[in-house]
């Protein structure tokens, strides 16, 4: 893609099953809804600093995709904006991003591990709902809200929380197994590790 195109309109490549890489330069501000939706045979992303945001379902289901790097420009994950990438494993999340929409990681089921930076404030609605590889996650004091059943079905999930109690903007049932509150945990070289 040239470094002359500024924004990737909706549903550009939607179903182009035959894309197995893209580069997308830095003179990229935006990419749309539903850009790559449905690129099954996408496995590869480089996205260059200057994307500020990641539609509405701009990777959903590219079900070869297995990782991503998150340029440090990104401020916002759109909702489902990786939704269905069942093959990724993993993904970097720069400390530019503010909020993780609705169900932007949902059905990510082999996703082993994610860093949620500090600068968070806000995680949606079912945005990691199914991802039942993640075994152990932190959520930084940060975060003021989170949406219903936020992590739903990630049953080995252990959840670390830098708060000391549920801040008021974390919905009741936002997830009910395996949590440990700050004064409940501590970091061992560099792993969060029950007290």
């Amino acid at each position: 893609m040239p470094d002359s195109v500024t924004s990737i309109g909706d549903s550009a490549f939607i179903y182009c099953s035959g894309l197995t890489s893209i580069e997308i330069p830095g003179s990229v501000t935006s990419i749309g809804e539903s850009v790559f939706f449905g690129c099954s045979g996408l496995t590869s992303v480089v996205m260059r600093s200057g994307v500020t945001s990641i539609g509405f379902k701009s990777f959903y289901d590219c079900s070869g995709l297995t990782s991503v790097v998150i340029p440090s420009s990104v401020t916002s994950i759109g909702d489902s904006a990786f939704s269905g990438c069942r093959r990724l494993t993993s993904i970097e999340m720069p400390d530019s991003v503010t909020s993780i929409g609705d169900s932007a990681f949902s059905g990510c089921r082999s996703l082993t591990s994610i860093e949620i930076p500090d600068s968070v404030t806000s995680i949606g609605d079912y945005a990691f709902v199914g991802c039942s590889g993640l075994t152990s996650i932190v959520i930084p004091d940060s975060v003021t809200n989170i949406g219903d059943s936020a992590f739903k079905n990630c049953l080995y999930l252990t959840i670390f929380v830098e708060d000391l109690s549920q801040p008021v903007g974390w919905l009741g049932d936002w997830s009910s197994d395996n949590i440990y509150w700050g004064d409940m945990w501590t970091l061992v070289e560099g792993v969060p590790t029950p007290i």
